[in-house]
C-alpha cells in the first residue's frame, strides 16, 4: 500500500438479512493517521459495516478495500496489518494475561521469542504493568477491556478497529483508554471506533458519520456537525410543571424545543432571553444552560425513542 493510500475505503455498501436491509449504500474513507467514528443508535448498521469491511461477513454489493487489499477476496490477508477490539470481551479466562497475549500472536505467526520481549510493553502501555501471571478471572471489567486493547495491539496493527471500547467501564476506565487511543493515533496508527458515548466521539474523533437505518445522514468532524446540524445553545428546564410549561410558552423563545419526561430541552442562538423570562415568572422551575453539543445533534438527526 502506497503511504497515501487510504488504510479503509468503502463504496456503496449493502448488506441484507434475509427481507432485511441492515446497511444501505454506505460510503466513506479513512484517512491515514486520523480517528473517523461511525455513531448510530442500535440497529443502525454499524457492527455490520465493521464485520464487512473485516471481511467477517460477505456484502451483497459495493467495494471495499482494506489496507490496499480488496475485501473479502483477501480480507485474510489485510486482517493480518489490523487489530480489532470487539464489542464483547473474548479473553480465554483459562490462560494468564501474558499467555492470552502470547497465543493470540501466533495466529498471526509471530515468533515465540519475539512476543515474550513485546508482552511487558503491552501491559505497560494497558496499564496492567506487573500482572503478567494473573489469571483473566482475577480482572475488573476495566482490566480485561485495556487487555482487549493490548491483545489488538500484538501485530502492530496499522488499522485499528474497535467496536465500542469502553462500554461498561467506569470513568476512571475510560479517561484510562481515552489517553491510550491518544497516544496511538500520536504514534501515527488509524482508528475506526464505532461508540454510544458522544464525549468520546467528540474527544477521539477526527471526522465521523451519524449512521441511521444503514445510511449515514450526516458526516463531518464533530465542531463542523455542531455548527452545521444544530443551534449554539441548550437550556434543559425540569422540575414539576416543566412539561405543561414548555407546551404553552417554550415556542415564544426557542427555535426548537423537545420534551422527554418531566424536562424541556430548549434550543436557541441566544438563551438570554429565554433565562430572564424562566428567573422572572417560573422561577420554582430548575434551569441547565449549556453550550450545545454532539450529543444534540445526534439526538435531533436519530431522535429520542429507544431502539432495540
Amino acid at each position: 500500500m502506497s503511504e497515501s493510500a487510504a488504510p479503509l475505503s468503502v463504496t456503496g455498501l449493502f448488506k441484507r438479512y434475509g427481507p432485511h436491509t441492515a446497511v444501505a449504500g454506505l460510503s466513506f474513507t479513512l484517512r491515514r493517521g486520523e480517528c473517523f467514528g461511525l455513531l448510530g443508535p442500535n440497529g443502525a448498521g454499524k457492527t455490520t459495516t465493521l464485520r464487512c469491511c473485516l471481511g467477517l461477513a460477505a456484502p451483497d454489493a459495493g467495494e471495499i478495500t482494506l489496507l490496499g487489499e480488496p475485501v473479502p477476496a483477501r480480507a485474510r490477508e489485510a486482517r493480518r496489518r489490523v487489530g480489532v477490539v470487539p464489542q464483547f470481551d473474548n479473553l480465554d479466562p483459562d490462560f494468564s494475561l501474558a499467555e492470552n497475549l502470547l497465543v493470540f500472536g501466533r495466529y498471526f505467526g509471530l515468533p515465540k521469542e519475539r512476543l515474550m520481549a513485546r508482552i511487558p510493553e503491552l501491559l505497560d502501555f494497558a496499564g496492567l504493568a506487573g500482572r503478567e501471571r494473573n489469571n483473566i478471572r482475577a480482572l475488573s471489567g476495566g482490566m480485561k477491556r485495556r487487555l482487549t486493547l493490548a491483545r489488538a495491539l500484538v501485530n502492530d496493527p496499522e488499522l485499528l478497529v474497535l467496536d465500542e471500547p469502553t462500554t461498561g467501564l467506569d470513568p476512571q476506565a475510560r479517561h484510562l483508554i481515552w489517553d491510550r487511543l491518544k497516544k496511538l493515533l500520536l504514534a501515527g496508527k488509524t482508528i475506526l471506533l464505532t461508540t454510544h458515548f458522544m464525549d468520546e466521539a467528540e474527544r477521539l474523533c477526527d471526522r465521523l458519520a451519524i449512521v441511521d437505518a444503514g445510511r449515514i445522514i450526516a458526516a463531518g468532524t464533530p465542531r463542523g456537525l455542531i455548527e452545521r446540524e444544530i443551534e449554539r445553545e441548550v437550556v434543559e428546564v425540569y422540575g414539576e410543571g416543566a412539561a405543561e410549561w414548555a407546551q404553552r410558552e417554550a415556542a415564544r423563545f426557542s427555535h426548537r424545543f423537545e420534551v422527554s419526561g418531566e424536562t424541556a430541552f430548549c434550543y436557541l442562538e441566544d438563551a438570554a432571553p429565554l433565562l430572564a423570562h424562566l428567573a422572572a415568572e417560573q422561577p420554582q422551575l430548575k434551569t441547565l444552560h449549556r453550550p450545545a453539543n454532539l450529543e444534540d445533534v445526534f439526538l435531533k438527526l436519530t431522535g429520542r425513542e429507544l431502539r432495540d
